[in-house]
């Protein structure tokens, strides 16, 4: 039913300028891709995560989803919180939300990722729609849409799965 996998770029695709790239050059399944950026997490004031050493998700028609090493993050921030979701390739995701927030989540991480996804273990995403999320001290943007956890950066061109007309992806 997908008929976008990356292979060729459909002719409703923004072209990328220099320097920058289209998510509709991503594959399908997703690439993971090591991102040496600083990448800061915060809710408010308090800091969730800091590194320069995470790893970025990329998948055809979506932002990259950037999940940041375990040791990066300050874990007594954060909670467990109900419910799970199931992707076809990462496997069961775990929910997180900030102790003072515990009904929203915030994040997710995969404890047992499947197969060529095993680098994410602990590793933990976040929701830029609900915390405030950088790369190299720019805010990102957050994916349209209630689910996604795309993080739009100033050198993507969509347009990105989420937005109106879109459900179709």
């Amino acid at each position: 039913m997908w008929t976008h996998t990356g292979q060729t770029r459909p002719p409703f695709a923004i072209t990328p300028g220099p320097g920058q790239e289209s998510v509709w050059d991503y594959p399908r399944p997703p690439r993971l891709d090591a991102d040496s950026r600083q990448v800061l997490v915060q809710s408010g004031q308090r800091q969730l995560a800091s590194s320069r050493s995470s790893l970025r998700l990329c998948e055809t028609a979506s932002p990259p989803t950037f999940y940041l090493p375990p040791e990066s993050v300050s874990w007594e921030e954060l909670i467990p919180t109900p419910g799970s979701s199931l992707c076809e390739w990462k496997g069961q995701a775990q929910y997180w939300a900030v102790v003072d927030q515990p009904d929203v989540a915030v994040g997710w991480t995969y404890p047992q990722p499947r197969g060529p996804y095993a680098s994410l273990k602990d590793h933990i995403a976040f929701y830029p729609a609900r915390v405030e999320c950088f790369v190299d001290r720019v805010r990102v943007q957050p994916q349209p849409g209630h689910f996604y956890g795309g993080w739009i950066t100033p050198e993507l061109v969509g347009p990105f799965k989420g937005e109106p007309g879109t459900g179709h992806w």
